[in-house]
């Protein structure tokens, strides 16, 4: 028999992207799935958006709003499949993602084997996505993954992943205290209980980049950083629960080092918490320095006032370039329906 595949989407203020997500969990090759799609409190149309596709294959649900993790979690208890697919409610999979994962479970080891997959980044046009490999793209061991990633400061993105229902309860419920990284905290404790992860490059997904709109844009946020700051001392402590030694402190060190300028100079208190962790593991925290463009700023006005210009010019630029994709999509767009004749609408 063919294994279930359950294709859970978590959606809160998703009206502009949730009907692409669902076209795509339709749109699966891989014959026996089922969909849920649950709409968390959304104060726009994402809910109505969604019902258009509700069918004896996508069952759309709603609630009070309770945050990505508690939305998650209730989707797994109303799902029954063989094997969990995670999508967020603006990300696209490949038409065969699931298929070839699903295939590569043949010479694989089993239920407790985690599959991954390939991932790319884009703004509005996905047929554009940019697919820049990583350390993690690659067979690996729960220990080899996490020492990479913490070490690196690497990611996968929350869909590339196809769990067995059995890893999955194994792991555990999604942390409902994070607001922030709660995938990064919750599929470490997945490697856990897995015998290692598999990678299907041919198993493509699509990661849609909103700028500093997405859930997981810290900024100046007290409540994320606290999240951000919880979910890497969880990891970090996932990481030591299967080995613990120089090679993973210095990994955990690093990891610290690469997210200090996140907290930099607007946590000193997190800072401070980070530096008696690096401490403790044998390794020291240096002060994060300025890249030259805002360096200036720093000497001139202070670590503070650099920190603010440098989230703005970020923030300008992420606009910038999701504007001008937004245009070049639709111009795309107009020169397809010009190629094959249609009308344009009326203004």
């Amino acid at each position: 028999m063919k294994p279930l595949v359950s294709i859970l989407i978590p959606a809160h203020n998703a009206q502009e992207w949730i009907a692409e997500t669902i076209r795509s969990a339709l749109a699966q090759t891989w014959p026996n799935t089922e969909i849920f799609v649950l709409d968390d409190g959304s104060t726009d149309q994402t809910l109505s958006e969604a019902q258009r596709f509700a069918s004896a294959s996508v069952q759309v649900k709603t609630q009070e709003n309770r945050g990505a993790a508690s939305t998650r979690n209730t989707l797994f208890s109303l799902c029954q499949g063989d094997y969990i697919q995670w999508l967020d409610a603006d990300d696209l999979l490949a038409p065969d993602k699931v298929a070839r994962q699903i295939a590569a479970l043949n010479d694989s080891q089993g239920v407790k084997t985690m599959l991954s997959g390939a991932w790319g980044h884009f703004w509005y046009r996905h047929a554009h996505a940019n697919f820049v490999p990583t350390l993690l793209w690659c067979d690996l061991s729960p220990v080899e993954f996490l020492l990479r990633k913490l070490g690196q400061n690497l990611s996968m993105q929350t869909a590339t992943w196809l769990v067995s229902r059995q890893l999955t309860e194994a792991a555990g419920p999604w942390n409902e205290s994070l607001s922030v990284d709660d995938d990064g905290e919750y599929f470490c404790r997945a490697l856990l209980q897995s015998d290692g992860v598999r990678f299907v490059p041919d198993a493509r997904v699509f990661y849609r980049r909103t700028g500093h709109t997405r859930l997981s844009y810290i900024g100046r946020s007290r409540s994320k950083a606290d999240s951000q700051w919880h979910s890497l001392q969880l990891q970090i402590g996932c990481l030591r629960a299967l080995e613990d030694n120089e090679r993973v402190r210095t990994a955990c060190v690093r990891y610290l080092q690469n997210w200090l300028m996140d907290f930099y100079p607007e946590r000193p208190d997190i800072v401070s918490q980070a530096r008696q962790l690096a401490t403790e593991l044998g390794g020291c925290l240096t002060t994060p320095p300025f890249s030259w463009k805002y360096a200036w700023v720093d000497t001139l006005f202070g670590p503070h006032a650099a920190s603010r210009v440098r989230s703005l010019s970020r923030e300008t630029k992420e606009s910038a370039l999701r504007s001008w994709d937004r245009i070049l999509g639709a111009i795309e767009l107009l020169a397809v329906r010009v190629l094959h004749g249609q009308s344009l609408p009326r203004q």
